[in-house]
């Protein structure tokens, strides 16, 4: 968050997903339940194509770097 408590887009990373036609909206959504669990990912935006493909937009909050070789 900036000074003023909003959001930025430098307060967050992106990862692109393309999903193919053959994919259902079921399995769809449980790969990104997966995503979201495990990796912190949240969905961002959707597009649904004429021809069934979708693509996808995830995003999570920017972490701060810890130091190199400490473990946490």
């Amino acid at each position: 968050m900036n000074a003023e408590g909003t959001d930025t887009e430098t307060d967050w990373e992106y990862q692109p997903l393309r999903l193919p036609p053959g994919v259902t909206r079921w399995s769809a959504a449980t790969q990104l339940s997966i995503h979201a669990e495990f990796s912190g990912w949240e969905l961002s935006r959707v597009l649904l194509y004429a021809d069934g493909t979708r693509k996808i937009w995830l995003r999570r909050r920017r972490t701060t770097p810890g130091v190199p070789g400490l473990l946490t």
